[in-house]
C-alpha cells in the first residue's frame, strides 16, 4: 500500500493509496463508518462486493462505495493494481496497524478486528485465507 495523498495533502478532504495484491487476495466483507471508499482498477481484475451484488471489474473500472454500505473485493487471476479513494480522508492509519500487527507470529483475529474499530471499520464477514 502507497499513501498517494492524505489528509493533511488534502485539507481532510480525500485520502489516495495504491495498492498492488496478488491473484485470490481479498479482505473480509467490512464497512466504514466514518469514509466513503471509491476504488480504480489500474491494472488485472478485481471482483468487487457490495452489499449482495458482485462486480467484475477489469482495468479502467471504477467502484464508488457509501458511507456504510458492506462491501469487499477479491484479486482476479492476475496481480491487480488499484487506487483506493476515501471521503473525507481516511484509512491511512489503518495499513501502518495491520501492517505491524502482521508482522508478528502471533497476531490473532480479535486483534485484527480491534484494529478495524479503531479505523471506524467493521468486519461483517469471514476472514480471507489471503488477506493475512
Amino acid at each position: 500500500m502507497t499513501v498517494k495523498a492524505d489528509a493533511d495533502q488534502t485539507a481532510g478532504v480525500v485520502s489516495v493509496l495504491e495498492a498492488g495484491e496478488p491473484p485470490g487476495f481479498g479482505p473480509p466483507m467490512h464497512v466504514h463508518h466514518d469514509a466513503a471508499e471509491a476504488f480504480y482498477v489500474l491494472e488485472g481484475e478485481y471482483i468487487m462486493y457490495l452489499e449482495d451484488r458482485e462486480f467484475a471489474c477489469p482495468a479502467g473500472s471504477f467502484v464508488f462505495i457509501p458511507l456504510g454500505a458492506r462491501h469487499g473485493f477479491r484479486v482476479g487471476d492476475v496481480p491487480s493494481r488499484k487506487l483506493n479513494f476515501y471521503f473525507p480522508a481516511a484509512m491511512v492509519g489503518y495499513f501502518d496497524d495491520l501492517a505491524s500487527a502482521l508482522r508478528r507470529d502471533d497476531v490473532d483475529e480479535g486483534e485484527l478486528a480491534e484494529i478495524a474499530r479503531a479505523h471506524a471499520m467493521e468486519i461483517v464477514g469471514p476472514p480471507s485465507e489471503r488477506y493475512v
